[in-house]
C-alpha cells in the first residue's frame, strides 16, 4: 500500500481512501475508490484528482472564499457526475486525510452527492460510505429542475421554485414561478411561452442599460405581474436562493399594484402576486 494513502474502508466496490493531499491520487483510484482529501476542495484540486478520476471525492471548504473559489470544485465534479462534498474546514487538521475522514463534518455538496443520501451536517465517514455504496443517478439537464412548492393559497394556486423558467409547465398559468435565470430579453421569451400567473427571476447583474431586467417591460405589455432579485444577493441558477436570499431590486407596474416592493424579500413578494386579483 503506498504510504501517501492509507486504507480507511474496503468493499467489493472500492476503498475508501484518506489522502493528505488531492495530489497523491494513483491511477489505480479511477472509477472506484472514494478519496477523502485534506486538500481544499476548489478547481485546482479537482483538476488533480481528475488525473485518475475517482468514484468520489471529499475536501474541506477552506471557509468558501471569494466567489466560493475554495470549494468550487463541487460543481467542476457534478459538470462530471461524480459525487463530491466539502467538510467544515474548522473541523479538521488540514493536511491530514485521516483526521478529515475521521472528524470531519459535511458542510457543502453537489448533486451527485445528494443522489447517494449526503447531506449537510453529516459525519465525513458517513458520507464517504455512503458514496462508496450507492452510485448517483445520471440525469439530464431538463431532468434537474429542483422543483418545489413553497406555498400555496385558497384558490389552490402555488409558488412554486425551480431553477430556471424553462421547467415551467402548463400547470403554471395558476401559478407564480420563482426562478433563477435573468430576466432580460431571452428570458421574456420563455416566460411569454410558460405564461405563469406571476413570476420572480433574477435581474442577472442588470447588466448594460439594465437589460437583465428588460423583461419586466416586456411580460406587462401581456398582463404578466413580476419582479427580479438582485443577483448580487442570490445565485443564479438556483431558485431555491431566489426564493430564500433574493431581495426584489426591480418590479413591473402589475407586480407594483398587488404591493410588492423594491427591498422586499422574495418570500412576502412571492405570497403578493399569488393573492392578485387579475384582470378578467
Amino acid at each position: 500500500m503506498n504510504d501517501l494513502q492509507t486504507e480507511m474502508l474496503r468493499s467489493e466496490r472500492g476503498c475508501i481512501m484518506a489522502l493528505d493531499s488531492a495530489a497523491d491520487v494513483l491511477p489505480r483510484n479511477r472509477g472506484r475508490d472514494v478519496l477523502v482529501t485534506a486538500s481544499y476542495i476548489g478547481v485546482l484540486p479537482a483538476r488533480l484528482l481528475r488525473e485518475h478520476l475517482p468514484r468520489a471525492a471529499i475536501g474541506f471548504d477552506g471557509g468558501v472564499g471569494p466567489q466560493g473559489a475554495n470549494m468550487a470544485g463541487l460543481w467542476y465534479f457534478e459538470a462530471l457526475n461524480v459525487p463530491a462534498a466539502a467538510v467544515d474546514v474548522m473541523s479538521i487538521i488540514l493536511g491530514d486525510g485521516v483526521d478529515v475522514y475521521q472528524n470531519g463534518v459535511i458542510s457543502y455538496l453537489n448533486r451527485p452527492a445528494a443522489d447517494c443520501g449526503v447531506r449537510i451536517g453529516m459525519p465525513a465517514q458517513e458520507a464517504a460510505r455512503l458514496m462508496l455504496e450507492r452510485d448517483p443517478g445520471d440525469p439530464s439537464a431538463y431532468q434537474v429542475t429542483n422543483r418545489q412548492v413553497m406555498h400555496e393559497n385558497a384558490d389552490g394556486r402555488q409558488v412554486v421554485v425551480t431553477d430556471s423558467i424553462v421547467f415551467g409547465t402548463a400547470a403554471d398559468q395558476r401559478n407564480v414561478l420563482v426562478t433563477a435565470g435573468h430576466t432580460g430579453r431571452s428570458g421574456a421569451r420563455h416566460i411569454l411561452h410558460v405564461r405563469p400567473f406571476g413570476f420572480v427571476c433574477s435581474d442577472g447583474g442588470r447588466g448594460r442599460a439594465d437589460s437583465g431586467m428588460a423583461g419586466l417591460e416586456i411580460t406587462e405589455r401581456e398582463g404578466i405581474a413580476g419582479a427580479t432579485v438582485d443577483a448580487h444577493r442570490a445565485r443564479m441558477g438556483d431558485g431555491l436562493s431566489t426564493y430564500e436570499d433574493g431581495i426584489l431590486s426591480a418590479a413591473n407596474a402589475l407586480a407594483l399594484s398587488c404591493g410588492v416592493r423594491v427591498g422586499m424579500p422574495v418570500r412576502a413578494a412571492a405570497v403578493l402576486l399569488l393573492d392578485r386579483k387579475a384582470k378578467s
